[in-house]
Protein backbone atom coordinates (compact mmCIF):
# COMPACT_ATOMS: atom_id res chain seq x y z
CA UNK A 1 0.00 0.00 0.00
CA UNK A 2 1.33 3.65 -0.73
CA UNK A 3 -0.11 7.10 0.32
CA UNK A 4 -1.84 8.99 -2.00
CA UNK A 5 -0.10 11.43 -4.19
CA UNK A 6 -3.07 12.99 -6.19
CA UNK A 7 -2.82 16.81 -6.95
CA UNK A 8 -6.50 16.95 -6.37
CA UNK A 9 -6.84 20.80 -6.92
CA UNK A 10 -5.01 20.55 -9.88
CA UNK A 11 -7.31 17.58 -11.81
CA UNK A 12 -10.51 19.23 -10.24
CA UNK A 13 -9.80 22.84 -12.23
CA UNK A 14 -11.10 20.64 -15.58
CA UNK A 15 -14.43 19.33 -16.30
CA UNK A 16 -16.09 16.12 -15.26
CA UNK A 17 -15.43 13.95 -17.82
CA UNK A 18 -19.07 12.97 -19.13
CA UNK A 19 -18.14 12.09 -22.69
CA UNK A 20 -15.61 9.59 -21.62
CA UNK A 21 -17.56 8.03 -19.63
CA UNK A 22 -20.59 8.04 -21.93
CA UNK A 23 -18.42 6.11 -24.92
CA UNK A 24 -17.28 3.20 -22.29
CA UNK A 25 -21.23 2.96 -21.65
CA UNK A 26 -21.91 2.77 -25.37
CA UNK A 27 -18.65 0.14 -25.76
CA UNK A 28 -20.83 -2.05 -22.76
CA UNK A 29 -23.44 -1.96 -24.30
CA UNK A 30 -22.11 -2.98 -27.83
CA UNK A 31 -20.38 -5.80 -26.44
CA UNK A 32 -24.02 -6.96 -25.58
CA UNK A 33 -25.51 -5.61 -28.21
CA UNK A 34 -22.80 -5.73 -31.11
CA UNK A 35 -23.24 -2.72 -33.87
CA UNK A 36 -26.13 -1.18 -31.53
CA UNK A 37 -26.79 2.35 -32.49
CA UNK A 38 -29.49 4.80 -31.89
CA UNK A 39 -29.67 7.35 -28.48
CA UNK A 40 -29.22 7.20 -24.65
CA UNK A 41 -31.29 8.98 -23.10
CA UNK A 42 -31.17 9.29 -19.29
CA UNK A 43 -33.48 12.21 -17.05
CA UNK A 44 -32.11 13.86 -13.94
CA UNK A 45 -34.01 14.17 -10.84
CA UNK A 46 -37.03 16.63 -11.20
CA UNK A 47 -37.41 19.31 -8.23
CA UNK A 48 -40.31 18.66 -5.95
CA UNK A 49 -42.20 19.51 -2.87
CA UNK A 50 -42.09 17.84 0.37
CA UNK A 51 -45.78 16.07 1.04
CA UNK A 52 -48.18 18.70 2.52
CA UNK A 53 -45.37 21.60 2.50
CA UNK A 54 -43.89 24.19 -0.21
CA UNK A 55 -40.63 23.30 1.19
CA UNK A 56 -38.66 21.36 -1.40
CA UNK A 57 -37.82 17.61 -0.99
CA UNK A 58 -33.88 18.05 -0.44
CA UNK A 59 -32.15 17.13 -4.12
CA UNK A 60 -29.72 14.26 -4.68
CA UNK A 61 -29.48 13.75 -8.38
CA UNK A 62 -29.54 10.43 -10.13
CA UNK A 63 -26.45 8.65 -10.25
CA UNK A 64 -26.84 7.81 -13.56
CA UNK A 65 -27.34 10.80 -14.65
CA UNK A 66 -24.55 12.56 -13.00
CA UNK A 67 -22.17 9.60 -14.70
CA UNK A 68 -22.75 10.60 -17.80
CA UNK A 69 -23.44 14.60 -17.75
CA UNK A 70 -21.25 15.85 -14.55
CA UNK A 71 -24.50 17.86 -13.80
CA UNK A 72 -25.87 17.90 -10.17
CA UNK A 73 -29.15 19.92 -11.03
CA UNK A 74 -32.65 19.12 -11.30
CA UNK A 75 -34.98 18.96 -14.14
CA UNK A 76 -32.41 18.40 -16.70
CA UNK A 77 -31.88 15.95 -19.55
CA UNK A 78 -29.80 14.00 -21.82
CA UNK A 79 -29.75 12.72 -25.06
CA UNK A 80 -26.70 10.96 -26.59
CA UNK A 81 -26.28 9.96 -30.66
CA UNK A 82 -24.14 6.98 -30.64
CA UNK A 83 -23.85 7.12 -34.54
CA UNK A 84 -22.37 11.03 -34.54
CA UNK A 85 -21.32 10.74 -30.79
CA UNK A 86 -22.98 13.86 -29.95
CA UNK A 87 -24.31 14.90 -26.55
CA UNK A 88 -27.26 17.01 -25.90
CA UNK A 89 -27.97 18.24 -22.63
CA UNK A 90 -31.39 19.68 -22.08
CA UNK A 91 -31.89 22.51 -19.18
CA UNK A 92 -34.91 24.06 -17.85
CA UNK A 93 -35.94 27.85 -19.38
CA UNK A 94 -36.24 30.31 -17.38
CA UNK A 95 -38.97 30.99 -15.35
CA UNK A 96 -39.66 34.85 -14.75
CA UNK A 97 -41.87 33.48 -11.42
CA UNK A 98 -38.65 31.11 -10.14
CA UNK A 99 -36.26 33.99 -10.70
CA UNK A 100 -38.13 36.26 -8.51
CA UNK A 101 -37.26 33.57 -5.76
CA UNK A 102 -33.91 32.03 -6.29
CA UNK A 103 -32.12 33.74 -9.22
CA UNK A 104 -31.56 33.17 -12.55
CA UNK A 105 -29.83 29.36 -13.81
CA UNK A 106 -26.97 29.00 -16.22
CA UNK A 107 -28.02 30.01 -19.07
CA UNK A 108 -27.24 27.47 -22.25
CA UNK A 109 -24.10 29.59 -23.12
CA UNK A 110 -23.10 29.05 -19.52
CA UNK A 111 -24.02 25.34 -19.35
CA UNK A 112 -21.79 24.33 -22.77
CA UNK A 113 -18.80 26.37 -21.00
CA UNK A 114 -19.43 24.07 -17.65
CA UNK A 115 -20.27 20.70 -18.72
CA UNK A 116 -18.71 18.39 -20.64
CA UNK A 117 -21.57 18.11 -23.93
CA UNK A 118 -21.61 18.72 -27.53
CA UNK A 119 -24.91 21.19 -26.96
CA UNK A 120 -27.55 22.67 -24.69
CA UNK A 121 -31.04 23.77 -25.27
CA UNK A 122 -33.97 24.49 -23.23
CA UNK A 123 -35.95 21.32 -22.51
CA UNK A 124 -38.96 22.75 -24.17
CA UNK A 125 -37.25 21.53 -27.26
CA UNK A 126 -36.74 17.94 -25.68
CA UNK A 127 -39.92 16.50 -27.47
CA UNK A 128 -39.05 17.68 -30.87
CA UNK A 129 -35.44 16.32 -30.56
CA UNK A 130 -36.85 12.96 -29.68
CA UNK A 131 -39.76 12.83 -32.53
CA UNK A 132 -36.85 13.93 -34.95
CA UNK A 133 -34.47 11.31 -34.05
CA UNK A 134 -36.70 8.77 -33.41
CA UNK A 135 -38.19 9.17 -36.98
CA UNK A 136 -34.84 7.58 -38.19
CA UNK A 137 -34.93 4.31 -39.96
CA UNK A 138 -35.39 1.36 -37.81
CA UNK A 139 -34.73 4.02 -34.68
CA UNK A 140 -33.13 2.48 -30.95
CA UNK A 141 -33.64 4.42 -27.74
CA UNK A 142 -31.78 3.14 -24.58
CA UNK A 143 -33.90 4.46 -21.24
CA UNK A 144 -33.74 3.05 -18.08
CA UNK A 145 -36.94 1.43 -16.64
CA UNK A 146 -39.39 3.95 -14.26
CA UNK A 147 -36.50 6.54 -15.07
CA UNK A 148 -38.56 7.92 -18.01
CA UNK A 149 -41.10 10.91 -17.10
CA UNK A 150 -44.80 10.32 -18.22
CA UNK A 151 -44.53 13.68 -20.89
CA UNK A 152 -42.18 11.35 -22.88
CA UNK A 153 -43.58 8.85 -24.94
CA UNK A 154 -41.04 7.32 -27.21
CA UNK A 155 -43.50 6.88 -30.20
CA UNK A 156 -41.63 7.90 -33.01
CA UNK A 157 -38.90 4.78 -32.01
CA UNK A 158 -38.85 1.40 -33.97
CA UNK A 159 -37.56 0.10 -30.99
CA UNK A 160 -36.99 0.62 -27.03
CA UNK A 161 -34.97 -1.13 -24.57
CA UNK A 162 -35.13 -0.13 -20.83
CA UNK A 163 -32.36 -2.84 -19.35
CA UNK A 164 -29.17 -2.41 -20.80
CA UNK A 165 -28.44 1.01 -20.34
CA UNK A 166 -28.93 1.24 -16.13
CA UNK A 167 -26.79 -2.30 -16.61
CA UNK A 168 -24.01 -0.50 -18.65
CA UNK A 169 -23.61 2.32 -16.29
CA UNK A 170 -23.49 0.25 -13.44
CA UNK A 171 -21.16 -1.88 -14.63
CA UNK A 172 -18.75 1.15 -16.29
CA UNK A 173 -18.69 2.71 -12.55
CA UNK A 174 -16.51 0.09 -11.47
CA UNK A 175 -13.48 1.76 -12.92
CA UNK A 176 -12.90 5.25 -11.75
CA UNK A 177 -10.94 7.80 -14.17
CA UNK A 178 -8.63 10.78 -12.51
CA UNK A 179 -11.02 12.69 -12.23
CA UNK A 180 -13.29 10.40 -9.95
CA UNK A 181 -10.66 9.45 -7.93
CA UNK A 182 -9.68 13.32 -7.31
CA UNK A 183 -13.64 13.73 -6.20
CA UNK A 184 -13.35 10.87 -3.72
CA UNK A 185 -9.66 11.91 -2.12
CA UNK A 186 -11.16 15.56 -1.88
CA UNK A 187 -13.98 14.02 0.33
CA UNK A 188 -11.56 12.01 2.15
CA UNK A 189 -9.89 14.93 2.65
CA UNK A 190 -12.62 16.94 4.11
CA UNK A 191 -13.74 14.30 5.74
CA UNK A 192 -10.33 13.45 7.73
CA UNK A 193 -10.51 17.46 8.75
CA UNK A 194 -14.18 16.50 10.76
CA UNK A 195 -12.75 13.58 11.97
CA UNK A 196 -9.80 15.43 13.90
CA UNK A 197 -12.35 17.70 14.64
CA UNK A 198 -14.53 15.21 16.29
CA UNK A 199 -11.39 13.50 18.42
CA UNK A 200 -10.92 16.97 19.89
CA UNK A 201 -14.13 17.86 21.23
CA UNK A 202 -15.11 13.71 22.44
CA UNK A 203 -13.21 14.29 26.27
CA UNK A 204 -15.57 17.59 26.94
CA UNK A 205 -18.80 16.41 25.05
CA UNK A 206 -21.69 15.30 26.78
CA UNK A 207 -24.52 13.84 24.01
CA UNK A 208 -23.41 11.85 20.57
CA UNK A 209 -25.27 14.77 18.59
CA UNK A 210 -23.02 17.41 19.67
CA UNK A 211 -20.57 14.87 18.29
CA UNK A 212 -22.56 14.50 14.94
CA UNK A 213 -23.26 18.26 14.87
CA UNK A 214 -19.32 18.54 15.05
CA UNK A 215 -18.67 16.60 12.16
CA UNK A 216 -20.73 17.75 9.73
CA UNK A 217 -20.10 21.61 10.41
CA UNK A 218 -16.87 20.94 9.69
CA UNK A 219 -17.92 19.17 7.03
CA UNK A 220 -20.04 21.96 5.46
CA UNK A 221 -17.00 24.39 6.65
CA UNK A 222 -14.79 22.94 4.41
CA UNK A 223 -17.07 22.81 1.38
CA UNK A 224 -19.10 19.61 1.99
CA UNK A 225 -22.52 20.42 2.17
CA UNK A 226 -23.73 17.61 2.09
CA UNK A 227 -23.23 13.85 3.72
CA UNK A 228 -22.25 10.88 1.98
CA UNK A 229 -24.65 8.84 4.41
CA UNK A 230 -26.46 9.30 7.54
CA UNK A 231 -23.58 9.69 10.53
CA UNK A 232 -23.18 6.71 13.01
CA UNK A 233 -22.06 8.38 16.21
CA UNK A 234 -22.29 5.20 18.42
CA UNK A 235 -21.11 5.29 21.89
CA UNK A 236 -20.48 2.29 24.31
CA UNK A 237 -22.47 -0.58 23.30
CA UNK A 238 -24.43 1.32 20.89
CA UNK A 239 -21.30 0.44 18.70
CA UNK A 240 -22.40 -3.14 18.90
CA UNK A 241 -25.80 -1.25 16.23
CA UNK A 242 -23.90 -1.82 12.60
CA UNK A 243 -25.89 0.90 11.43
CA UNK A 244 -27.22 2.63 14.47
CA UNK A 245 -28.77 6.36 13.74
CA UNK A 246 -29.97 7.49 17.06
CA UNK A 247 -26.81 9.52 18.18
CA UNK A 248 -28.65 10.94 20.66
CA UNK A 249 -27.20 9.19 23.66
CA UNK A 250 -25.36 10.62 26.65
CA UNK A 251 -21.52 9.51 26.77
CA UNK A 252 -21.22 9.58 30.43
CA UNK A 253 -19.63 6.05 31.93
CA UNK A 254 -18.86 4.99 28.25
CA UNK A 255 -15.79 3.49 26.93
CA UNK A 256 -15.84 3.71 23.26
CA UNK A 257 -17.04 6.24 20.46
CA UNK A 258 -17.67 4.43 16.96
CA UNK A 259 -17.69 7.53 14.60
CA UNK A 260 -18.79 6.04 11.06
CA UNK A 261 -18.98 9.44 8.62
CA UNK A 262 -18.19 10.34 5.47
CA UNK A 263 -18.29 13.91 3.54
CA UNK A 264 -19.88 14.08 -0.39
CA UNK A 265 -18.35 15.86 -2.49
CA UNK A 266 -20.03 16.93 -5.84
CA UNK A 267 -21.65 14.04 -5.23
CA UNK A 268 -18.48 11.83 -4.72
CA UNK A 269 -18.25 9.75 -1.21
CA UNK A 270 -15.68 9.17 1.47
CA UNK A 271 -16.69 6.45 3.66
CA UNK A 272 -14.73 6.36 7.39
CA UNK A 273 -14.57 4.44 10.52
CA UNK A 274 -13.01 5.18 13.60
CA UNK A 275 -13.14 4.19 16.77
CA UNK A 276 -11.25 5.46 20.08
CA UNK A 277 -11.58 6.21 23.51
CA UNK A 278 -13.76 9.00 24.71
CA UNK A 279 -11.93 9.73 28.20
CA UNK A 280 -8.78 9.38 26.01
CA UNK A 281 -7.71 6.75 27.02
CA UNK A 282 -8.41 2.98 25.92
CA UNK A 283 -9.29 0.35 28.83
CA UNK A 284 -7.38 -3.33 28.41
CA UNK A 285 -10.10 -4.95 26.96
CA UNK A 286 -10.64 -2.29 24.12
CA UNK A 287 -7.38 -1.65 23.51
CA UNK A 288 -6.85 -5.32 23.03
CA UNK A 289 -10.10 -5.40 20.92
CA UNK A 290 -8.49 -2.55 18.95
CA UNK A 291 -5.15 -3.97 18.25
CA UNK A 292 -7.16 -7.44 16.86
CA UNK A 293 -9.08 -5.02 13.99
CA UNK A 294 -6.37 -2.93 13.46
CA UNK A 295 -4.51 -5.93 12.50
CA UNK A 296 -7.52 -7.31 10.46
CA UNK A 297 -7.36 -4.16 8.45
CA UNK A 298 -3.09 -3.64 7.84
CA UNK A 299 -2.95 -7.46 6.82
CA UNK A 300 -5.88 -7.62 4.51
CA UNK A 301 -5.07 -3.38 2.80
CA UNK A 302 -1.58 -5.67 2.23
CA UNK A 303 -3.21 -7.98 0.53
CA UNK A 304 -4.99 -5.46 -2.03
CA UNK A 305 -3.88 -5.31 -5.60
CA UNK A 306 -5.31 -6.15 -9.35
CA UNK A 307 -7.07 -9.40 -9.72
CA UNK A 308 -7.02 -10.31 -5.88
CA UNK A 309 -10.68 -12.25 -4.90
CA UNK A 310 -12.42 -10.04 -2.65
CA UNK A 311 -13.97 -13.35 -1.18
CA UNK A 312 -10.35 -14.29 -0.12
CA UNK A 313 -9.34 -10.84 1.18
CA UNK A 314 -12.72 -11.26 3.83
CA UNK A 315 -11.91 -14.87 4.48
CA UNK A 316 -8.28 -13.40 6.00
CA UNK A 317 -10.01 -10.98 8.15
CA UNK A 318 -12.08 -13.72 9.85
CA UNK A 319 -8.81 -15.49 10.72
CA UNK A 320 -6.79 -12.67 12.37
CA UNK A 321 -10.16 -12.28 14.19
CA UNK A 322 -10.36 -15.95 15.11
CA UNK A 323 -6.40 -15.73 16.00
CA UNK A 324 -7.38 -12.74 18.42
CA UNK A 325 -9.83 -13.55 19.39
CA UNK A 326 -7.72 -17.17 20.51
CA UNK A 327 -5.53 -15.23 22.06
CA UNK A 328 -7.54 -13.38 24.20
CA UNK A 329 -9.57 -16.73 25.53
CA UNK A 330 -13.02 -15.17 24.18
CA UNK A 331 -12.67 -18.14 21.89
CA UNK A 332 -11.50 -21.59 22.54
CA UNK A 333 -10.88 -24.54 20.20
CA UNK A 334 -9.07 -25.45 17.12
CA UNK A 335 -8.60 -22.29 14.58
CA UNK A 336 -9.71 -24.49 11.57
CA UNK A 337 -12.48 -26.18 13.42
CA UNK A 338 -14.31 -22.51 14.73
CA UNK A 339 -13.62 -20.82 10.98
CA UNK A 340 -15.63 -24.05 9.57
CA UNK A 341 -18.19 -23.64 11.93
CA UNK A 342 -18.42 -20.23 11.00
CA UNK A 343 -18.51 -19.22 15.17
CA UNK A 344 -16.65 -16.13 14.32
CA UNK A 345 -19.59 -14.68 12.78
CA UNK A 346 -21.12 -13.85 15.73
CA UNK A 347 -18.55 -11.35 16.36
CA UNK A 348 -18.01 -10.49 12.62
CA UNK A 349 -21.46 -10.26 10.83
CA UNK A 350 -21.03 -8.03 7.95
CA UNK A 351 -18.37 -8.11 4.72
CA UNK A 352 -15.27 -6.89 5.04
CA UNK A 353 -16.18 -3.71 2.34
CA UNK A 354 -17.86 -2.49 -0.52
CA UNK A 355 -17.22 -0.22 -3.98
CA UNK A 356 -16.92 3.72 -3.17
CA UNK A 357 -18.06 6.27 -5.54
CA UNK A 358 -20.97 8.14 -6.67
CA UNK A 359 -22.81 6.14 -4.12
CA UNK A 360 -21.05 4.75 -0.50
CA UNK A 361 -22.57 1.36 -1.94
CA UNK A 362 -21.41 1.92 -5.45
CA UNK A 363 -22.44 -0.56 -7.86
CA UNK A 364 -21.30 -3.21 -9.85
CA UNK A 365 -20.30 -5.63 -6.66
CA UNK A 366 -22.76 -8.15 -7.47
CA UNK A 367 -23.29 -9.12 -3.79
CA UNK A 368 -25.07 -12.46 -3.06
CA UNK A 369 -27.79 -11.97 -0.15
CA UNK A 370 -28.92 -15.05 0.12
CA UNK A 371 -25.85 -17.10 0.15
CA UNK A 372 -26.25 -19.66 2.76
CA UNK A 373 -23.23 -19.10 4.41
CA UNK A 374 -23.20 -16.46 6.69
CA UNK A 375 -19.40 -15.26 6.65
CA UNK A 376 -20.41 -14.56 2.64
CA UNK A 377 -23.78 -13.38 2.98
CA UNK A 378 -23.08 -9.71 3.64
CA UNK A 379 -20.25 -8.99 1.54
CA UNK A 380 -20.85 -6.10 -1.41
CA UNK A 381 -18.22 -7.62 -3.80
CA UNK A 382 -17.72 -11.30 -4.83
CA UNK A 383 -15.41 -10.50 -7.60
CA UNK A 384 -11.43 -10.37 -8.26
CA UNK A 385 -10.94 -6.40 -7.59
CA UNK A 386 -9.81 -4.24 -10.59
CA UNK A 387 -7.22 -1.72 -10.81
CA UNK A 388 -9.01 1.36 -10.83
CA UNK A 389 -11.36 0.17 -8.46
CA UNK A 390 -12.14 2.49 -4.71
CA UNK A 391 -13.31 -0.66 -2.43
CA UNK A 392 -13.58 0.01 1.58
CA UNK A 393 -11.73 -1.77 3.88
CA UNK A 394 -13.51 -1.98 7.59
CA UNK A 395 -13.30 -4.90 9.54
CA UNK A 396 -14.84 -4.74 12.81
CA UNK A 397 -15.26 -6.97 16.15
CA UNK A 398 -18.98 -6.13 17.63
CA UNK A 399 -20.18 -7.48 20.92
CA UNK A 400 -23.86 -7.62 20.38
CA UNK A 401 -25.87 -8.94 22.79
CA UNK A 402 -28.67 -10.14 19.89
CA UNK A 403 -26.34 -11.32 17.76
CA UNK A 404 -23.74 -13.72 20.33
CA UNK A 405 -26.42 -15.02 22.75
CA UNK A 406 -27.99 -17.23 19.94
CA UNK A 407 -24.47 -18.78 19.32
CA UNK A 408 -24.34 -19.18 23.16
CA UNK A 409 -27.53 -21.11 23.01
CA UNK A 410 -26.43 -23.37 20.43
CA UNK A 411 -23.82 -26.59 20.85
CA UNK A 412 -22.46 -26.20 17.55
CA UNK A 413 -20.94 -22.59 18.36
CA UNK A 414 -20.93 -22.56 22.25
CA UNK A 415 -18.18 -25.38 22.49
CA UNK A 416 -16.13 -22.31 20.92
CA UNK A 417 -16.94 -19.26 23.33
CA UNK A 418 -15.73 -18.94 27.17
CA UNK A 419 -18.81 -17.45 28.20
CA UNK A 420 -16.89 -16.43 31.15
CA UNK A 421 -14.38 -14.16 29.53
CA UNK A 422 -16.85 -12.47 26.74
CA UNK A 423 -18.33 -11.28 29.75
CA UNK A 424 -15.77 -8.57 30.22
CA UNK A 425 -16.00 -7.09 27.11
CA UNK A 426 -19.13 -6.42 26.52
CA UNK A 427 -18.96 -3.15 27.71
CA UNK A 428 -16.58 -2.58 24.46
CA UNK A 429 -19.83 -2.68 22.09
CA UNK A 430 -17.67 -2.72 18.72
CA UNK A 431 -14.73 -1.40 17.00
CA UNK A 432 -14.71 -1.09 13.25
CA UNK A 433 -11.60 1.18 11.33
CA UNK A 434 -12.67 2.40 7.75
CA UNK A 435 -9.97 3.40 4.89
CA UNK A 436 -10.78 4.12 1.45
CA UNK A 437 -8.42 2.00 -1.20
CA UNK A 438 -8.02 2.73 -4.77
CA UNK A 439 -6.61 -0.90 -6.49
CA UNK A 440 -3.48 -0.68 -8.39
CA UNK A 441 -1.84 -3.13 -10.75
CA UNK A 442 0.56 -3.99 -8.04
CA UNK A 443 -0.79 -3.21 -4.79
CA UNK A 444 -3.23 -0.14 -3.83
CA UNK A 445 -3.34 3.90 -2.56
CA UNK A 446 -4.85 4.83 0.65
CA UNK A 447 -6.68 7.50 0.07
CA UNK A 448 -8.26 8.09 3.32
CA UNK A 449 -5.79 10.07 6.01
CA UNK A 450 -6.99 10.00 9.56
CA UNK A 451 -5.38 8.96 12.13
CA UNK A 452 -5.96 5.62 13.22
CA UNK A 453 -2.57 4.46 15.85
CA UNK A 454 -4.26 3.93 18.89
CA UNK A 455 -1.19 5.77 20.07
CA UNK A 456 -2.09 8.99 18.25
CA UNK A 457 -6.02 8.87 19.03
CA UNK A 458 -4.92 9.01 22.20
CA UNK A 459 -2.78 11.59 22.49
CA UNK A 460 -5.18 13.75 20.14
CA UNK A 461 -8.20 13.12 22.42
CA UNK A 462 -6.52 13.58 25.90
CA UNK A 463 -4.56 16.57 24.37
CA UNK A 464 -7.68 18.43 23.81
Amino acid sequence: MSKANIDVEKILAGKYPAKAHTKRVVEYIRSKIPDATGVLYLEGRADKLLEDSDEPIPFRQRRAFMYLTGVDSPDCFLIYDIATAHSTLFIPPIDADSVIWSGLPLSPEEALAKYDVDAVLPSTELNPTLARLGSAPNATVFAIADRVSDAVTFLEFTNKDFTVLGEAVDECRVLKDEYEIALIKKANEISGVAHRAVLEKVRTAKNEYELEGVFVGTSISQGAKKQAYPSIVASGRAAATLHYVHNNKDLAGKDLLLLDAGAEYSCYAADITRTFPISGRFTEPSRAIYEIVLQMQTDCIAMLKEGVDWDEVHLLAHQIAIDGLLSLGILKGERKEILKARTSAAFFPHGLGHYLGLDTHDTGGHPNYSDPDPIFRYLRVRMKLPAGSVITVEPGIYFCEFIIKPYLKDPKHSKYIDEKVLDRYWDVGGVRIEDNLLITKDGSINLTDAIKDPDELEKIVFGS
